[in-house]
């Protein structure tokens, strides 16, 4: 097997995905070009903004990505390429799309609503709260771990093992400079896109100058901070992030992503097809490696590029409330999901290139170096010069990751504050307590403070339980949905068997973090880091099983309420 028969194969798939099953949900669950979506309903110019396909599919895109797709295949290489390719596009299309499509479709026909209220209205009340208490520990957990992703490609010491700097690492600090620019580039754009209302042709011409400036100035002018300062740095930003109105930062940032994107995508099917690598990984390394058992491993481990119960939650959260037409949901849902599908198979073959041993001699160490090192090495084939691919690609890492920070970070303060809420209280009529809890400065603080004490113990440590947390909620995600389409008389039966499969992995996987962390609590003693990863797998454990049961005797009861068939 080498790098483009894999990718030939990856590319058929997925564009066959798309245009027959994509195109089937939609005409059994029906649309209406017609309809006037949340985003003109309810337009009120923070999370409700129209705003163009392209604009929400890089929001899309970004927020759903992050650096998953890339660390989860890399890490998941250790059981062969095959396993970690079958999952990818299997899971990618019947899974992942699926989960997607179905939560904005859902969202879209409940006012943009998140899929916490999907769950009140069809399920009940006491399973949205349980449900968003569920959400909002596991958005503790993924900024943690994408914010220690972010400091760690930012990061501009190389130390030795006592701690002690070694030399600088010039291309982090030339994506560190580049990132910060970018931000600042996002709020000037976004300014030019809500005010001077011009020609999208000549916004694009902009948003292209501003990244090569970017590019340019971050090359020459490189910034040196330690890991911990970028943590510091990046929780800030995020604070500010999360409460700006989307038209302000996320949409204009997310539209000069998409541009990042192309150029990442292209460059490195481009690399592939030009440099055609060969895969040096064993096709399969059996049902146990280094004592990790395939299942339920394999699964929790590639979850961004296969199904990410997140993606629900931007579907639902951000993405729904900003669709401008209701046909446009098949290409940023379920096309976005084939994309970041297409992203981990590169990953795959990124990491295959490498000899054993071969990417930490040249330095890689983390799963974004290694994808940056490879797609570099592929395009010098070309003549490009390695250190400005490497850069680049680092950079498009970088910011998919703070994408899905800013995301996921707003919907974790969303689902605090709706945990506090009753739609029969208004906010005139809210306790002094529940105005200081649902107060949006008082959640995105108390989230991103937890957030931060856990970032502390490293994505290394976080990510087993984010991937065991993360596909436990695509199984909520999925339940809320087949009982949507059940009580709106849509058919959700090819919701089913993923709903089975992810809860059988889900329930084995965070049982089994559950007993290691209970047997380094006990070896180790009380540690911060060890207790609250406990704490948090024993609650969303919990949580998971109380909701999912809730939602599965909704689906097998009988029709009996009034619903309508289709707005």
């Amino acid at each position: 097997m080498n790098g483009i028969l894999m990718m030939v194969i990856a590319i058929v798939v997925l564009v066959g995905a798309y245009l027959l099953y994509g195109r089937y949900l939609q005409n059994k669950w029906g649309i209406d070009p017609n309809a006037k979506t949340p985003a003109y309903e309810l337009e009120d110019g923070v999370d409700y903004v129209p705003a163009d396909t392209n604009v929400v599919f890089g929001h899309q895109f970004a927020s759903i990505a992050g650096a998953g797709p890339i660390n989860g295949p890399i890490q998941a290489a250790m059981f062969g390429w095959l396993p970690v390719m079958l999952w990818i596009l299997i899971g990618g299309v019947f899974f992942g799309a699926v989960q997607d499509f179905a939560a904005m479709y859902a969202s879209v026909k409940n006012k943009g609503r998140t899929i916490g209220y999907i769950i009140e209205e069809y399920i009940g009340k006491v399973g949205k709260k349980l449900f968003l208490l569920f959400v909002w520990l596991f958005c503790i957990l993924v900024i943690a771990a994408f914010a220690d992703v972010v400091a760690g490609t930012f990061n501009g010491f190389s130390t030795d093992e006592a701690g002690v700097v070694v030399s600088k690492i010039a291309a982090n600090g030339s994506v560190a400079m580049t990132s910060v620019l970018f931000i600042l580039e996002a709020v000037v754009l976004g300014m030019i896109l809500k005010y001077a209302k011009l020609n999208k042709w000549v916004n694009t011409a902009i948003a292209i100058l501003m990244l090569v400036a970017a590019v340019a100035i971050g090359l020459a002018c490189p910034i040196y901070l330690s890991r911990s300062a970028w943590h510091l740095i990046i929780f800030a930003y995020v604070m500010i992030a999360c409460v700006t109105p989307v038209w302000a930062l996320l949409q204009p940032r997310d539209y000069l992503n998409s541009y990042l994107l192309i150029f990442m995508i292209v460059a490195a099917v481009i690399g592939v097809f030009v440099a055609n690598p060969t895969c040096n990984l064993n096709a399969f390394n059996g049902f146990v490696v280094d004592g990790q058992y395939l299942f339920p491993i394999l699964f929790v481990t590639i979850a961004c590029g296969a199904v990410s119960g997140f993606h629900s939650l931007v579907s639902s959260g951000t993405a729904s409330k900003q669709i401008k037409n209701e046909k446009n949901m098949l290409p940023v849902s379920f096309g976005a999901m084939l994309m970041e599908s297409m992203l981990a198979i590169i990953a795959l073959i990124a990491v295959a290139s490498f000899a054993d041993g071969e990417a930490a001699a040249q330095g890689l160490t983390t799963q974004p170096q290694i994808f940056a090192g490879a797609i570099a090495n592929f395009l010098t084939a070309v003549g490009l010069p390695y250190e400005l691919v490497f850069t680049l690609i680092n950079l498009a890492v970088s910011a998919f990751a703070l994408t899905s920070l800013d995301s996921v970070a707003r919907v974790g303060r969303i689902s605090f504050q709706e945990f506090f809420m009753d739609d029969d209280v208004d906010e005139e009529n809210m306790n002094l307590f529940q105005k200081v809890v649902t107060n949006q400065y008082f959640s995105t603080a108390l989230t991103l403070v937890l957030a931060f004490m856990l970032a502390k113990v490293g994505y290394a440590e976080i990510w087993p339980l984010f991937g065991s947390a993360n596909q436990l909620l695509s199984v909520l995600a999925l339940v809320a949905c087949a009982v949507f389409l059940k009580k709106t008389k849509r058919q959700g039966v090819m919701l089913w068997a993923p709903m089975a499969f992810m809860m059988t992995v889900t329930f084995t996987a965070l049982s089994m973090t559950i007993v290691k962390l209970g047997k380094a609590f006990v070896t180790t003693g009380l540690t911060l880091g060890t207790t609250m990863q406990l704490v948090f797998a024993i609650l969303l454990l919990i949580l998971g099983v109380i909701v999912a049961i809730q939602g599965i005797k909704k689906l097998f009861e009988k029709n009996t309420d009034k619903t309508e068939a289709a707005a």
